[in-house]
């Protein structure tokens, strides 16, 4: 008897296991906004019926707090899937060991440039790294076109940027970095400096100072430039350096995470996130560009077809990334 009972408790634990580990559940960490992330997650919810749990970001510490979180939970993993708002996050995880590889089929069609030749994430929906100006205190002949006019007099302390140790600002710099070079990129950021530019908490901050006239122009993303023009603002939008380096596209990434416990749901969502349906979503809550061909969108987004982007290989621009993180602090700082 004694032995049937330990028979029972054991059948007991493993089916309860067993159910746990199969449960109509998922859980999400995610470095893009909460106010567009969201319902997508919840459309995803109310079609499946599978329960998600979100961890979002904060402004402040965008595309950080998420990441240091995964990275601390490599042994014990809590996450079933990652949506980044760019792919040199998602990348480093992937270097670290901490992502699983998935195919998934919805995404034959996208641009291989935009997936990681192992599987270990793939990019949707776009966004890109754009200045806003206030049409007040500049026009559009005499705002600047290229990045590298930033540093000029006239733009003395009218420039806002967010602060590069977060976000996609940490994204734009590192990308500079492989692209022009240490040198180059640490002289450029050493006259930005010097021209003094306005150090924003975030690109919503940047947006905002630029609405309310604190500074004429700054670097932002597409979907915070586009806020601001629903917002009422008197802005204009200009994609930089159409005639040099191009314009930095940033995709959206969603990878899966090693051994989590619902691998199977996060490959469902998987497929979710990265189908045409959702980039039709994005491109109207947040003027988001699809990489599928065919989407229908709003008149006013912009096509990727259209736009002049920065040459830059996201797995070097990831190791640059993590690289700079001492130097972009003192520059923060100092």
């Amino acid at each position: 008897m004694k032995n049937l009972s330990l028979i029972i408790v054991f059948l007991i634990v493993l089916i309860t296991i067993s159910c746990n580990n199969n449960s109509n559940v998922i859980v999400v960490y995610t470095s893009v906004d909460q106010i567009f992330s969201e319902p997508i997650l919840k459309g995803f919810e109310d079609e499946t019926g599978i329960l998600v749990k979100v961890v979002y970001d904060t402004e402040e510490t965008k595309s950080t707090g998420v990441l240091n979180r995964l990275i601390a939970e490599k042994e014990n993993p809590q996450c079933d899937l990652f949506w980044s708002g760019d792919p040199v996050r998602t990348i480093v995880l992937k270097n670290k060991g901490i992502t699983l590889p998935y195919q998934s089929p919805v995404a034959n069609y996208i641009d291989p440039v935009y997936k990681d030749p192992e599987y270990h994430w793939t990019g949707f929906s776009a966004r890109a790294r754009v200045l806003i100006y206030n049409k007040t205190l500049l026009e559009m002949a005499t705002a600047p076109q290229s990045i590298f006019d930033l540093v000029k007099e006239e733009f003395r302390g009218k420039v806002a940027i967010a602060n590069p140790l977060f976000g996609t600002t940490t994204f734009h710099i590192s990308a500079l970095f492989s692209v022009i070079g240490d040198e180059s990129a640490k002289q450029f950021l050493s006259d930005l400096k010097n021209n003094n530019v306005v150090i924003a908490t975030s690109n919503g901050d940047v947006k905002k100072r630029v609405m309310q006239g604190e500074v004429s122009c700054g670097l932002t993303d597409t979907d915070d430039a586009y806020e601001a023009m629903k917002e009422g603002g008197d802005v204009g939008i200009i994609f930089l350096d159409q005639q040099g380096i191009g314009s930095l596209i940033m995709p959206n990434t969603v990878c899966l995470i090693k051994d989590s416990p619902h691998t199977e749901n996060a490959k469902k969502m998987m497929d979710y996130l990265l189908s045409k349906e959702t980039e039709a979503k994005l491109a109207i809550s947040c003027a988001q560009m699809p990489l599928h061909k065919g989407v229908d969108i709003p008149e006013d987004i912009p096509s990727l077809d259209n736009i002049i982007p920065m040459k830059i290989d996201y797995d070097k621009t990831s190791q640059k990334l993590e690289e700079i993180q001492s130097y972009l602090k003192e520059w923060a700082e100092n």
